[in-house]
């Protein structure tokens, strides 16, 4: 979750401001990135390795398959600012890490509808949808 904040400054600095689009990208940065295309290779402690040259890395989770264990090919990595994930995107995006060219952005909060992702059936399926269509072989 979020907390956006409206500051007005009565008196500004002058030479010290940002544009809107400055002031939107900072307040609404998120420190935790989204790491795709991962090698099945790659590991937490790598991960951590590669990206905490660009600052304090908090956390790292590998995604991995729950029946399986395997991994899934990507991770969440966050950092303890704003400043620092944005310069570990700018730096990491399409760089090659265990044979692959990973994709680094900010993450995304999690869809409402439980995740996964795929949704395997219409909003028009229940029960007895069928003889609700007028198809009176059933």
């Amino acid at each position: 979750m979020s907390l956006y904040v409206q500051v007005m400054i009565r008196n500004p600095i002058p030479g010290n401001s940002l544009t809107a689009d400055e002031a939107y990208e900072t307040s609404h940065m998120n420190s935790k990135l989204y790491v795709g295309n991962l090698s099945f290779k790659t590991t937490e402690d790598g991960l951590r390795d590669a990206f905490g040259q660009f600052g304090n890395v908090t956390d790292v989770y590998v995604a991995t398959d729950r029946e399986t264990g395997r991994p899934r090919g990507f991770a969440f990595v966050t950092f303890s600012t704003a400043e620092e994930s944005k310069l570990a995107i700018e730096k990491m995006h399409g760089v090659d890490l265990d044979g692959r060219a990973i994709t680094v952005n900010e993450a995304r909060p999690k869809e409402e509808n439980g995740g996964g992702g795929r949704s395997f059936s219409s909003p028009n399926r229940r029960a007895g949808a069928f003889q609700a269509r007028g198809n009176s072989r059933y």
